[in-house]
């Protein structure tokens, strides 16, 4: 019943979890903070919507405070500014934890991906926002090979390349302006 007949030639090990609109836990959020918890090396993410509530912030704060190399793209043009806004406010924390932040340069960055060490990465639908893990229906795919994991790694570091990291000045806002616009979509986060 685990594992049924299939038509793929490959023997890479992958689990996929899904998670929905219901009562109790979620098993995709879960699973990223396991994995950022057991990350010894790195973790880097792309995401284009970053809006993570005290607990999956706390979790790359400690990673990048117990030397982890964490990496977070995000989109440097948006499709919704006023997510952006939101963003950028959260990551401004991260910023002044020791997490690089990247802003993807050639257009909107939709990937959906993290990678922890050289032993799992997490390629799907779920942004790293609560309304992914709590309101959508959405669905991971956990890679355990390294194989895949060489490929999405040889992305990033094009990603990287396609990206400049920003300043925890640029992150809060460089005006008052923006800074008023962050810290309101910030407020708001939880109703994103």
């Amino acid at each position: 019943a685990y594992w049924p007949p299939h038509a793929c030639a490959s023997r890479e090990r992958v689990q996929i979890v899904s998670c929905g609109p219901r009562p109790g836990g979620n098993e995709i959020y879960d699973s990223l903070l396991a994995a950022i918890g057991a990350a010894r090396e790195r973790v880097w993410i792309a995401t284009p919507y970053f809006v993570p509530d005290e607990g999956l912030k706390a979790a790359l704060r400690t990673a990048a405070s117990g030397g982890v190399d964490v990496r977070l793209i995000v989109p440097g043009i948006a499709d919704t500014r006023f997510v952006l806004a939101a963003t950028l406010s959260h990551a401004a924390d991260l910023a002044a934890a020791g997490v690089k932040v990247y802003r993807y340069q050639k257009g909107f960055i939709h990937a959906k991906v993290m990678i922890i060490d050289r032993l799992l990465a997490s390629v799907g639908t779920a942004n790293l926002d609560m309304r992914s893990f709590y309101s959508n229906y959405e669905l991971n795919a956990l890679l355990f090979d390294g194989k895949p994991i060489r490929h999405l790694e040889e992305d990033f570091l094009q990603d990287f390349a396609d990206s400049r990291e920003a300043s925890e000045e640029e992150l809060r806002g460089v005006t008052a302006f923006a800074r008023a616009g962050r810290g309101l979509a910030r407020l708001l986060s939880p109703l994103l």
